[in-house]
């Protein structure tokens, strides 16, 4: 398999004005990533992924180190061609309708006149954003921002989706959108590199993730294999009586382990929001 995104040993120093001191933003990263995988970079503020993403897409240069888009520089004109950016906090044109906006970008990323209607009218339609297309983008919700923002950075068709911050200030009906349109995206055998807080959306949507801290890798790997704790184990009872329910503890006891907790059982607060507020949309389009 073909490695998407290889970072060697990059180094990133920001010059302070004062003294001479200097600022270490990333320190020594290396990761790769293969072709067709969604890949999670994470971190507290100031860890170093914004200023990671801006290296790889050569807004910024390395102070030291490379990095290489499926096996050509990141500086290169060619490699960069075959990136789609939606940043954090992008700016649209708000006179724009959604589907003009679109087309500009579309025309910037030099696809062919006879090409381009039917492009654009692919990507929205991959952002479900069909009937808010001729609607101007000065007039859409937070979530439709950022799903217009996705289909511009997919009008060229790219090999590879670097998505920063993508479901900051979303609603969950809008993340779960965005997580569809991402998971769509690892079919049609595109990669991925998200960066987000949002350790929830991580593990649905993501093959393999890095923490950094203070710009450097501090873990990397698999989320399952990072979330598996192969030392202890979680089992959920239903129907316990209460007599029933002290003899299991006693025959833990017996065995030389013990209940550390036990209480009614949850859902996930963000499944419940959207049973509910779907199942209100869907009795609303009934009437």
């Amino acid at each position: 398999m073909e490695i998407a995104v290889s970072i060697e040993n990059i180094t990133k120093d920001f010059s302070l004005k004062f003294r001479g001191l200097k600022l270490r933003a990333v320190d020594g990263l290396s990761l790769e990533i293969p072709e067709g995988e969604i890949f999670g970079l994470l971190g507290p503020n100031g860890s170093g992924k914004s200023t990671t993403l801006k290296m790889l897409l050569g807004l910024i240069k390395p102070t030291l180190g490379e990095i290489m888009i499926f096996g050509s520089s990141s500086a290169k004109v060619e490699s960069r061609s075959r990136i789609g950016y939606l940043p954090e906090a992008p700016y649209f044109y708000t006179y724009l309708t959604g589907r003009e906006l679109v087309t500009f970008y579309a025309g910037i990323c030099g696809i062919p006149k006879l090409r381009i209607e039917e492009r654009v009218s692919e990507v929205i339609s991959l952002v479900d954003l069909e009937e808010a297309s001729d609607r101007r983008v000065g007039t859409y919700s937070k979530g439709m921002l950022q799903r217009i923002g996705l289909a511009q950075a997919l009008v060229h068709d790219p090999d590879l989706i670097v998505l920063d911050e993508p479901m900051a200030g979303v609603d969950p009906l809008g993340a779960t959108e965005i997580t569809k349109v991402v998971l769509e995206l690892k079919k049609r055998g595109k990669t991925v590199l998200l960066s987000t807080h949002l350790l929830t959306q991580v593990e649905e949507v993501c093959d393999r993730i890095a923490i950094l801290d203070k710009g450097k890798l501090i873990l990397e790997g698999t989320v399952k294999s990072l979330l598996n704790d192969e030392q202890s184990k979680s089992f959920l009872v239903k129907g316990l009586s209460l007599e029933t329910e002290k003899d299991f503890e006693l025959w833990l006891e017996a065995r030389g382990a013990s209940l550390l907790a036990k209480e009614p059982a949850k859902r996930n607060l963000d499944k419940l929001f959207l049973e509910r507020v779907t199942a209100r949309k869907e009795r609303k389009d009934i009437k």
